[in-house]
């Protein structure tokens, strides 16, 4: 190919894949070049920790698009490529191994690496991520030979993670450090509810544990030491404790930024003709009360891909798309719709015993966001809740039989 494009995508994750198909949907016909680390073609990371790791999904279901939809549409695809300098005021990208593409338009998508562990052993073979699919097909390939393991860090990735290796026979044990699972991102209730689930399927979850070894054998795991001396036995570990934003050279170029690259309401960084999207990129998220946050998730980095297309061939529109997620675990199918950070009340709509009830979450009377287990009309019908700034009566709120769509007026 040439040696410059109109517009080159750093990552070819959900962001920068939906932002090529967006350049064309649009009707641009310029030169596009999607840039990514890995081998593959372009594929779809939740269910890497669902029903890829489960075996009940082949590759080829969690493409994107075809391999052919890339090539009929003139998209070069530049894989197995890691970009190591960005010159902004030359728009020239420098790649591992030195050579080098020059750019009109810049979109860095390249979400995060998997954050590791910084205790003794975290390097031993048997300690895994959940990011990509090598990861995972690296734990796949040793699953018939194992039969404990043990996963830090009670986020969704690891409450998954358990469920998929509960589900295949294995004794899983979930360590969580802070005093219970899934607290950055949900209330209590729906944390216990999890912890209770997981319980019951045959996990040993532990809250409120510090690791601070992986022992090891010849080289490879075969445990976890706690802080109060007791080792978690396993033949395998998974780490799944967030993960760092991969923005490096941006930021080494000049960009502002720090947990993330900084963007503004079209997706724009502090560079010239630098856009940033997905879970990379630090914005003012109207859902979270204006705050400055990174969104990890297929939602944001589908419609921030929109966003920064839109702006780049002259027709902005400002990211305000509400943020929505999901979470498949054992027959439970979580939603969630609108972020819960700063509510300071929450009305249960169910009974979680019949394992089908949702969470609404308040903040000074007004609806900010839902969690949703196997009540998808709620989800549906909570959205407009949330996007119309409602203050609902607390009664029918709480009543499951009266549809959430009565509390609009």
């Amino acid at each position: 190919m040439s040696k410059k494009v109109d517009i080159a995508i750093v990552g070819a994750g959900h962001g920068g894949a939906q932002a090529a198909i967006m350049l064309r949907q649009q009707k641009f016909e310029g030169s596009v070049a999607l840039i990514g680390d890995e081998p593959e073609y372009p594929y779809e990371r939740p269910p890497l920790s669902k029903d890829y790791f489960a075996g009940e999904k082949p590759f080829e279901r969690i493409m994107i698009r075809p391999e052919k939809f890339w090539e009929e549409r003139d998209i070069t695809m530049m894989l197995g490529r890691r970009v190591m300098k960005v010159a902004p005021e030359a728009h020239l990208l420098t790649f591992e191994g030195g050579d080098t593409l020059a750019y009109r338009t810049l979109i860095w998508a390249t979400g995060g690496t998997p954050r590791r562990l910084s205790c003794p052993g975290n390097d031993l073979a048997g300690v895994h991520a959940v990011r990509t699919r090598a990861d995972v097909d690296a734990m796949m390939a040793k699953l018939d030979t194992i039969e404990r393991v043990a996963i830090v860090g009670g986020g969704y990735i690891g409450l998954e993670a358990a469920a998929v290796l509960t589900k295949l026979g294995k004794k899983v044990a979930l360590l969580e450090a802070l005093d219970r699972v899934l607290a950055r991102v949900a209330g209590e209730e729906l944390s216990h509810f999890y912890e209770a689930e997981h319980r019951a399927q045959g996990v040993d979850l532990r809250t409120g544990v510090d690791v601070t070894r992986i022992t090891g054998e010849d080289g490879r795991a075969t445990g976890v030491e706690l802080a109060d001396g007791e080792i978690v036995p396993a033949d395998m570990v998974i780490v799944g404790i967030g993960i760092v934003a991969a923005v490096e050279p941006l930021l080494e170029a000049g960009a502002e930024g720090g947990n993330g690259v900084v963007v503004d309401e079209y997706c724009r960084t502090t560079l010239p003709d630098i856009y940033a999207i997905g879970d990379c990129a630090a914005h003012a998220n109207s859902f979270a009360d204006g705050a400055t946050i990174r969104l990890e998730s297929v939602q944001n980095a589908n419609d921030q891909a929109t966003t920064a297309t839109k702006a780049i061939l002259g027709n902005p529109a400002p990211y305000d798309a509400i943020p929505w997620f999901w979470s498949n675990q054992y027959d439970l199918k979580l939603q969630t719709v609108g972020l819960s950070t700063g509510y300071d009340m929450t009305v249960i709509r169910g009974n979680p015993a019949d394992r089908s009830f949702s969470i609404t979450y308040l903040r000074q009377g007004r609806v900010i966001a839902l969690d949703c287990v196997n009540a998808t009309k709620d989800y549906v019908q909570g959205r407009k809740l949330i996007i119309n700034g409602i203050s609902p009566d607390m009664q029918k709120l709480a009543n499951a039989a009266v549809p959430l769509k009565e509390l609009l007026a």
